[in-house]
């Protein structure tokens, strides 16, 4: 039974689901026609907030990019490739790699949201080619399946950001929270977020390895094209230049190393754990410098792995635009985000407040799908709301980040630089994580509104 409801989300996805650029055009055309009926804006005043948001993510699209060409490049090198295949080789059946594949890549979110969406997708891709018989969709879905898991870990950016407080805080939240903010004590570490955490942890994976279809229905992915393209060829030392020589240098591998490790260990001491796409990126390219060996190997490497960059470049400034039409607000100060928040609030109590906050989030994250973006539209509506109510602070904003994350299972705008290290498109695992979704969906809802009342 639960095979067949899988197969036919599959089904419904890969029929339905259109390429993630025009699902993108498609989302832009429903907010815009939205804004303009319920908000009561003219067509030009939402093409207005249309053009104002659309170049608002340039800096995050460029970080995104390198996230996905710095981790390709990374994954090619030789001493990691050693690394991921010894650890591929650890499971002999497709679903332990399924489970395997899970279970990594969720820790990975945990320490770092970048950081994981990229090794879960390398990984993934590695134990396609040591596994026989594992389907090649599922396998890459479970790799960002725990992708679910980011906003309640060490780099979730509204605990964060609750717990550096300050007067922006106050200002973000309507007065709700006080300028000395909240710990992480009562946010990532607090009960209701840990039980939430440990349950899914333990169950997603065995949820993933279920969904394996049967062994007439796998599909597997020929392995000879999941082989890297050839981007080096040695030059004998004799018919070199010395342009040559100098791009083939060890040497200048060597002293830009030196340079960039010796920032990261200084970063480390400075700043503890706390990682950043900025940092994630740094590691991984001088890693990528490092292992590759010369200038030449990695400039070759790092040409390969740009060739999946442009649908991130394409759909993000779409994204922003949409972002731009959901906050753009009329002459009264209603948006289309303010709106829906709203209605959530309306239908709340004490007890049910956290679950409708979390649905809430999770609907507005399908249009605002950035962390930041979604905290700057809520957090004035939802906390003052949850502290008139009675609702803890802490457990107010967890919900809130919980929903960021949740339906970034149906949301292909996170997922593009995982299917651009897969070379797969998002209607190859959205079937999958349809049922990450709803499965998800009642652990969270449940966890936020009975534990910790």
């Amino acid at each position: 039974m639960f095979k067949k409801f899988t197969n036919g989300c599959v089904k419904l996805v890969q029929n339905y689901l259109p390429d993630p650029f025009l699902f993108c055009i498609i989302l832009t055309f429903i907010i815009f026609i939205s804004g303009v009926l319920f908000t009561g804006q003219s067509p030009l005043s939402m093409i207005i907030h249309w053009t104002n948001g659309f170049w608002s993510l340039l800096a995050f699209a460029m970080q995104m990019a390198l996230v996905l060409v710095f981790g390709h490049t990374l994954a090619s090198a030789p001493a990691f490739k050693k690394i991921t295949k010894k650890l591929a080789r650890i499971p002999k059946t497709p679903t332990q790699a399924i489970l395997l594949v899970t279970f990594v890549s969720s820790i990975a979110c945990i320490l770092n949201w970048g950081f994981g969406l990229v090794i879960g997708a390398i990984f993934a891709k590695e134990l396609a080619k040591e596994v026989d018989g594992v389907d090649y969709r599922l396998l890459i879905a479970s790799a960002y399946s725990g992708f679910l898991l980011w906003h309640a870990g060490l780099s979730a950016s509204i605990p964060l950001t609750l717990a550096t407080g300050g007067e922006s805080l106050v200002k973000a939240t309507a007065g709700a929270v006080s300028a000395a903010g909240v710990p992480t004590s009562e946010t990532i570490f607090s009960i209701f977020n840990l039980v939430i955490v440990g349950v899914l942890v333990v169950t997603l994976p065995l949820i993933n390895r279920a969904m394996h279809p049967d062994k007439g229905s796998v599909v597997v992915i020929d392995k000879g094209l999941l082989e890297d393209e050839e981007v080096f060829v040695e030059m004998p030392k004799e018919n070199m230049t010395p342009a040559d020589k100098l791009e083939n240098s060890k040497i200048v591998t060597w002293l830009i190393s030196i340079m960039g490790f010796t920032y990261i260990i200084y970063y480390f001491i400075t700043s503890g754990f706390n990682l950043n796409l900025n940092i994630v990126n740094f590691i991984f390219l001088f890693l990528g410098i490092l292992l590759h060996g010369t200038p030449k190997r990695f400039i070759n490497a790092l040409m390969d792995g740009a060739k999946g960059a442009g649908p991130i470049l394409l759909q993000f400034p779409f994204y922003a635009g949409i972002m731009g039409m959901m906050t753009g607000a009329n002459a009264e100060g209603i948006s289309l985000a303010v709106l829906m928040s709203n209605v959530f609030v309306t239908i709340s109590n004490k007890v049910t407040f956290p679950m409708f906050s979390f649905l809430s989030a999770g609907l507005v994250n399908f249009f605002v799908p950035s962390g930041g973006g979604q905290w700057a539209v809520q957090a004035p509506i939802m906390m003052p709301a949850g502290a008139k109510l009675g609702v803890s602070t802490a457990k107010t904003a967890m919900s809130i980040a919980w929903g960021d994350a949740w339906t970034n299972m149906i949301q292909p705008f996170w997922a593009l630089p995982a299917l651009g290290i897969a070379g797969l498109g998002a209607k190859d695992i959205m079937g999958y994580c349809i049922i990450d979704l709803l499965y998800s969906g009642v652990i969270i809802a449940v966890g936020l509104t009975v534990i910790g009342m």
